[in-house]
């Protein structure tokens, strides 16, 4: 009877130490925004095809991501007026604003320091794509052979949309995400060590049950 328990208990334990939340992993790019009033909504095209018109306000931001719903929105309030507003309309060309945002620190490749934030005001052709936009005042940009937008303003130097392990990089504050710790989770136990801890709880109960039944056999 001990050799039983004992084994349950030791399945117990085994169970614990394999329900910790598992590791998810992000992407490190450069994320495309569109600014719909006061509100920056996620791009549905992508730099090359989209074409904004004449008064649109657009955002990069450059963060580690899990998807589009994780993504970090470009930080600021700066709107079309404050970023055009010394650009007259001109017939013949459109004006677009940009915001871009570096990111931080938390989630820069190793070795680089990403640039202050920045807005940029845009005269281009009527026809042009956001592409064209950010070559026009946000160069040098970079792309991958699949077209990907690598890097604005050189930055940064190296990488494309690398993947990483979400152990410490990714910046909570980037996100709006609670840290870990904090109100957000107010530091306690995760959900996988309470079902193991459940389990412990159950499977001592039997094994007492049944040493107690064997006793008044």
């Amino acid at each position: 009877m001990i050799r039983r328990a004992a084994l349950l208990g030791l399945a117990a334990l085994l169970l614990i130490a394999g329900a910790g939340p598992a590791q998810a992993a992000g992407y490190r790019y450069w994320s495309f925004w569109e600014r719909d009033g006061g509100h920056w909504t996620y791009a549905t095209q992508g730099p090359s095809t989209a074409r904004p018109e004449d008064g649109a306000v657009q955002g990069f931001r450059f963060a580690v991501s899990e998807d589009s719903g994780d993504a970090a929105r470009p930080r600021g309030t700066a709107g079309f007026a404050s970023i055009c507003g010394a650009t007259p309309a001109r017939e013949g060309s459109k004006r677009v604003a940009l915001v871009l945002d570096f990111g931080t620190a938390a989630d820069a490749p190793s070795g680089e320091a990403p640039p202050g934030p920045r807005t940029a005001c845009a005269r281009v052709s009527p026809d042009a794509t956001t592409a064209d936009v950010l070559a026009a005042v946000a160069g040098p940009l970079r792309y991958d052979s699949g077209a990907l937008l690598c890097a604005i303003a050189g930055y940064p130097r190296t990488g494309c949309g690398e993947q990483v392990a979400d152990g410490g990089k990714k910046s909570p504050a980037a996100t709006g995400a609670p840290a870990e710790g904090t109100a957000g989770d107010e530091g306690g136990p995760s959900a996988g060590l309470l079902a193991g801890l459940g389990v412990v709880v159950l499977l001592g109960g039997a094994a007492v049950w049944q040493a107690r039944r064997r006793g008044n056999a």
